[in-house]
């Protein structure tokens, strides 16, 4: 069994935990704008809690939540303020952490339906560029589409630093782990595992569906890797949400959260961890309190 690697928690919700200036549609980036102080807080909070990854905080710097003139004036350097903060709190920490730069969904999460490849990739590049200076690694999350992977390996394509996808699941699929596109996890992880001889790809990952549906894709990828002879990283990082629907506005409203206490989220961790996933960490409302009981169990094995 890997190594086991502590990814840190949900940014925005322990922003809005903690006080921070919080609303929509601007979610994790108001606080980037006014009060930047909160999401070094936010990172350290983490760090403390015993993360050996932090993502930088430049999920909400996109037109989807900045609108289009603020993104035009301002959400380059957004991104690289951003990815500069992780990285000194990182540089600051007592312990090795890394900081892995975040390339998030451009026309909102968890709908696919939205995606469009040619605007996509230039605010893909344009963050990625933003970034890179300060990141070790990076992560693309919340991937809904192969449509979007395939953009995503594209931009990625001349970068040197190591890169993990993160998909984005079906939340109400228990029997085949499914894409929010409803194209199955096999058929994506199939793409991924035979183009790696051209690719920097270093992890696949899960994130932001809820813990239900992730034990599944870690076996469906693990099958996969296993027939191609590929020792990549699998990551789990899922959220405290209730179930998404496929028609989700992710700027109408706060989603409904659940109340997972650090002790269940740890027990499906666990599984994830037995059935193949040697990153785990949380997406939204996953606090640091999750992140210490992840710390504390792999301090144990």
């Amino acid at each position: 069994m890997k190594k086991l690697t502590i990814l840190d928690g949900g940014m925005g919700r322990e922003l809005k935990r903690m006080g921070a200036p919080f609303s929509q549609p601007l979610w994790s980036a108001q606080a980037l704008i006014e009060s930047p102080e909160f999401v070094y807080q936010a990172h350290n909070n983490f760090i403390q809690a015993g993360a050996e990854i932090v993502i930088a905080n430049s999920y909400a710097c996109v037109p989807f939540h900045l609108g289009q003139r603020l993104y035009a004036q301002q959400g380059r350097e957004l991104a690289r303020f951003a990815a500069q903060i992780a990285r000194e709190c990182a540089d600051k920490s007592p312990n090795f952490v890394q900081v892995a730069g975040c390339i998030p969904p451009v026309f909102g999460s968890y709908r696919p339906d939205l995606f469009e490849p040619v605007e996509g990739e230039a605010i893909f590049r344009s963050l990625l560029n933003a970034q890179d200076e300060f990141v070790d690694i990076w992560i693309a999350e919340t991937i809904c589409s192969i449509e979007e992977l395939k953009c995503l390996q594209k931009v990625f394509k001349d970068n040197n630093k190591p890169v993990a996808y993160a998909f984005s699941l079906s939340d109400d699929a228990l029997e085949t782990a499914l894409l929010r596109s409803g194209e199955t996890v096999t058929l994506a992880i199939e793409h991924i595992a035979q183009s790696l001889a051209n690719q920097n790809t270093f992890g696949i990952y899960f994130n932001c569906s809820v813990p239900e549906v992730m034990a599944k894709a870690v076996s469906e990828t693990q099958a996969v890797l296993q027939k191609h002879g590929s020792d990549i990283a699998i990551g789990v990082y899922a959220n405290n949400f209730t179930a998404i629907k496929s028609d989700h506005e992710a700027n109408s409203a706060l989603q409904s959260m659940r109340e997972l206490s650090p002790v269940e989220y740890l027990a499906f961790a666990q599984e994830w961890h037995l059935r193949g996933a040697s990153v785990v960490g949380g997406c939204c409302g996953i606090g640091p309190e999750h992140i210490k009981a992840l710390s504390d169990w792999k301090s144990s094995l």
